[in-house]
């Protein structure tokens, strides 16, 4: 069923138009006096993680260093050694992922993993024109969760009057962090 699923989604899908989504900066007058920079995840394994975010999402890592205590302390030395490392869509300084893995001492593993959807949970919402590949290249990752396939919902405009189709998916990470893959159907919205 799910092979027959996917292979109606994606012949629909090839009938789509192929936007790029670009980001534009608020006009001057519309600016408010903060930037959202980073967002941090706290992880368990540094490389489940990046063949998440790295390898099935496609985004590009542009950070990658050890942050230990003392600094510049070996991982063997270091009373507290860590892996941090930084990832970006198609901005280097807003909208960056990072990943931060606390290799010593190691963070205790949380109870259970997080409800999805569930309040205190975030929730990663990304844009792209090819979700049936990069679903289906990231549902194959150990550790990820498919929460939802493939599917068309529609959203309301953001004047009210009309839709907004996409492609929405959503999955867990390897830690249990939901992320949203979309695709706009009918190319970028009018936010007018």
């Amino acid at each position: 069923m799910r092979l027959i699923l996917s292979a109606l989604i994606l012949a629909m899908m090839t009938a789509l138009p192929q936007t790029t989504i670009q980001a534009a900066p608020v006009a001057e007058e519309d600016r408010v006096p903060i930037d959202l920079r980073r967002t941090t995840l706290v992880v368990r394994d540094m490389e489940k993680s990046l063949a998440f975010y790295r390898d099935g999402l496609g985004l590009k890592v542009i950070y990658d260093q050890a942050v230990n205590t003392p600094r510049g302390a070996s991982d063997e030395e270091a009373e507290v050694a860590r892996r941090l490392v930084f990832l970006r869509a198609n901005d280097d300084y807003i909208g960056i992922v990072g990943l931060l893995e606390y290799k010593k001492p190691r963070k205790p593993e949380p109870a259970e993993r997080p409800v999805p959807f569930g309040p205190g949970t975030m929730i990663f919402v990304f844009n792209t024109d090819d979700v049936m590949t990069r679903f289906e290249r990231m549902r194959t990752i150990e550790g990820v969760e498919v929460i939802d396939e493939p599917t068309e919902v529609t959203y309301p405009s953001y004047d009210g009057t009309g839709t907004i189709p996409v492609l929405m998916s959503a999955m867990s990470d390897p830690d249990g962090h939901v992320v949203e893959l979309n695709q706009f159907i009918e190319g970028v919205p009018d936010r007018e």
